[in-house]
């Protein structure tokens, strides 16, 4: 499992995901995080690269981090099934 984020313009937001917008002191950003099977990591990334990508200066970055573990409350499932 992997924990991608992504800083990205926020008018790109919508084609991109949901997120919550935060300060930057040069140019303003919004911050995507979303847990991912492992399968579908290289695909996330390539959808969130394609369409936050305007070819200037300050597209933003994207961070791939791994998830130990996973745990929905409601249920008890662990793992991928708690994603």
């Amino acid at each position: 499992m992997k924990l991608i984020t992504a800083i990205i313009k926020p008018f790109k937001l919508d084609e991109v995901y949901r997120g919550a917008e935060y300060v930057v002191d040069f140019l303003p950003k919004v911050k995507i995080e979303a847990a991912i099977d492992d399968a579908l990591v290289d695909q996330a990334i390539e959808t969130i690269e394609a369409a936050a990508r305007t070819g200037k200066i300050g597209d933003g970055k994207i961070f791939v981090y791994d998830l130990q573990q996973v745990v929905r409350i409601r249920t008890g499932e662990t793992g991928p099934e708690a994603l």
